[in-house]
């Protein structure tokens, strides 16, 4: 989960959210959002994660793998978890508005999904910098 804070941290102009995907202890690909910066709507830190490492594996399938993120996925991003097939998701900060992995809604009994989530891993400091990045922009 570090990595993926310090991912959170380079999301200059954007929220913080920083993600990581990992294989065997090996880190495959991290990311954070661009979704200002790249002006696309996509560019949330899993999905630009979840394409880099396809591309670095050579197979969309991630079967092996396991993402960190800073922020509880929300429904686009959980969708392409699901369908990537990665086995596991630790994220920090529960998202009560728009978390799509048991906050809000859990889109995983949508398709029979074994994926196994674990949340409120380093909550605090996820929390945190979310806390003052809005701070900072109010």
């Amino acid at each position: 989960m570090q990595q993926a804070i310090i991912q959170a941290q380079k999301a200059c102009g954007e929220i913080p959210v920083g993600a990581v995907i990992m294989r065997n202890d090996e880190i495959i690909s991290t990311a954070f959002n661009k979704k200002e910066a790249e002006n696309d709507v996509t560019a949330h830190a899993e999905i630009i994660a979840i394409r880099e490492a396809a591309k670095k594996l050579g197979n969309w399938r991630l079967e092996d793998c396991t993402m960190y993120v800073t922020l509880e996925p929300c429904p686009m991003c959980a969708w392409a978890i699901i369908q990537s097939r990665i086995k596991a998701v630790y994220f920090g900060a529960y998202d009560e508005n728009y978390g799509a992995l048991g906050s809000k809604i859990d889109l995983r009994p949508l398709l029979s999904s074994k994926l196994k989530v674990y949340g409120g891993i380093m909550e605090d400091e996820c929390n945190k910098i979310l806390k003052d990045y809005f701070e900072e922009i109010r």
